[in-house]
């Protein structure tokens, strides 16, 4: 990477102050170069960006655009209960794995604690050496009724636990916690003075530190300017459901790293990080003919099918036959020797194969394969990165050319805020669009006879919109589609009724005397003979 210099005075005192300022500057960020600086029009700086140490989890490396600056000292924040000290177990265990000397002091914990914890996760904590640092204040044999100065306490354990790293000669260091440190320290200025000497001798043995704090002194804000990198995590409980996770990276001096919130989650045996999407930085990649359903009257009124690269909204009452007619794309693409996804967070895995069975759209041999994956999307457990990233993996490893999402109304349940969820698919849609995805979302409006309305406006984020809605003719119960809206070409702008049945999805003729379906309760006027099957008892089963 260069910087290119700037045209200062032409001086023999500019260029030496030229060369300083240029000098702090990289200093300041953390980069260093070989070489002089030279003023000339079209000399350039070379600079070198700080080596980088993996953190043990692969997504977190994946925000951090590589890991952690090597041989800074780093700071991880958040109330108890975070995973803070699972996040620097992995850490630790992830240097032990590379051969380097690992030294966890703990202030707050056990050995036998943290070994225990670890053992929970199924990890083996062999190669660490545990420095269980117990102040004298702390330890009942100690006690007096004239208490240690809290300089010289605070002093003392400072170098105890320097005496250990010269001891032990480590390349990776957790302090469990600083908040422990601030607690013998009584004073801030004492501590921030400590704190900033210790710093200074872990930078001079090139070591690579994490402290841990629980933010019982968050108003005073001193570690985040001592420490290079400050990660926070922090966690809310919904509702109902399991607890939302997420962490940031608030701080992390010359790294080009993905900024805002990520969710991440603590799993046995591992700590599962999802970071953020950024669909602009993926190309373009849209290829491949328009996608048919199978069924020739489908196609007919859409124009021929569904073009890559674009979603696609079906919008009905519960039962109007969304799911069904998503599943018919999706075996569609697996015919055509494609991978398809379908995500599922209201239907069973059982009433789904019953039902395409019913249909003659049986999924089993294309499960089976494994050229069908069905995903099931549990709302009240899962958070909406963990849903993002399960949709990138099933399409940037499994090459997925069809995503069908059912529904949008339990992907909603995942994050209340409905400004939030509109970003984040968005964010999902554009990010599928350049990757060429054909994507199927299924919205379920309330209500299923009568007049009808949508729990959320989601249309102008489609490509295509099908309403599906109930009709009653001739004594029976029916079903029409229309297609709203077409971007990218002409469709046929009547409406049809369509059947499910055995053989899968019929589509009718125009029914010219149907009226309503948009502004209330449908209402058909016209002759039986118009309708599929006339006005036969056989008619509309499915």
């Amino acid at each position: 990477m260069t910087l290119t210099a700037c045209r200062p005075y032409r001086s023999a005192l500019a260029e030496v102050l030229f060369d300083s300022l240029v000098r702090n500057l990289l200093s300041g960020l953390h980069w260093r170069f070989d070489g002089a600086i030279k003023l000339g029009e079209s000399d350039m700086v070379e600079v070198v960006p700080l080596p980088l140490v993996p953190t043990g989890i692969p997504e977190l490396d994946v925000i951090l655009r590589g890991g952690l600056p090597k041989h800074r000292l780093h700071l991880i924040e958040g109330a108890p209960g975070t995973g803070k000290t699972t996040v620097s177990l992995r850490f630790l265990i992830d240097g032990v794995r590379n051969q380097e000397r690992c030294l966890y002091v703990t202030f707050s914990e056990s050995t036998d604690e943290l070994v225990s914890a670890a053992g929970t996760h199924g990890w083996d904590v062999g190669g660490i050496d545990f420095f269980e640092l117990i102040p004298d204040e702390a330890q009942a044999a100690q006690q007096q009724t004239v208490l240690f100065p809290a300089e010289v306490e605070f002093s003392k354990t400072v170098q105890s636990i320097i005496a250990r790293i010269e001891a032990t000669q480590p390349d990776r260091i957790v302090i469990d916690s600083v908040s422990e440190l601030r607690l013998l320290a009584h004073d801030p200025l004492i501590y921030r003075r400590q704190l900033s000497s210790l710093k200074r001798f872990l930078q001079g043995r090139s070591i690579t530190t994490i402290l841990l704090d629980d933010l019982r002194f968050r108003d005073e804000g001193d570690l985040h300017s001592l420490a290079h990198g400050v990660i926070s995590l922090s966690s809310f409980e919904r509702d109902y459901g399991a607890a939302r996770r997420r962490l940031r990276i608030a701080k992390m001096r010359g790294t080009n790293l993905i900024s805002g919130w990520h969710d991440y989650a603590l799993v046995t045996g591992e700590v599962l990080v999802f970071p953020s999407l950024i669909a602009d930085e993926y190309a373009s990649d849209v290829r491949g003919a328009s996608l048919t359903s199978g069924s020739s009257g489908l196609d007919e009124i859409l124009g021929n099918g569904l073009d890559r690269g674009t979603a696609t909204m079906l919008i009905g009452p519960s039962g109007i036959g969304k799911s069904s007619v998503a599943l018919c794309y999706a075996l569609a693409s697996v015919r055509n020797g494609e991978h398809a996804t379908y995500f599922s967070f209201d239907e069973a895995y059982e009433i789904f194969v019953r039902r395409g069975q019913s249909l003659g759209l049986d999924p089993q041999p294309a499960l089976a394969s494994g050229q069908l994956a069905w995903q099931r999307m549990n709302p009240s457990r899962i958070s909406p990165g963990e849903f993002v990233w399960a949709v990138r993996r099933e399409v940037e490893d499994k090459n997925a050319r069809v995503v069908v999402i059912d529904s949008i109304n339990s992907y909603l349940s995942t994050m209340p805020e409905e400004r939030s969820l509109i970003a984040h698919l968005h964010e999902l849609l554009t990010y599928l669009n350049r990757r060429g995805v054909v994507t199927i979302l299924l919205l379920a409006q309330q209500g299923v006879l009568g007049d009808v309305e949508n729990p959320i406006d989601l249309s102008f984020l489609s490509d295509t919109v099908l309403l599906l809605r109930f009709f009653e003719a001739a004594g029976r119960l029916r079903r029409a589609v229309t297609v709203i809206k077409r971007r990218t070409g002409a469709h046929d702008t009547a409406i049809h009724e369509f059947r499910l049945s055995g053989h899968g999805i019929e589509i009718g003729r125009p029914l010219r005397d149907l009226h309503g379906i948009f502004t209330g309760i449908p209402t058909y006027s016209g002759a039986p003979e118009n309708l599929i099957g006339g006005s036969s008892v056989d008619d509309v089963k499915a």
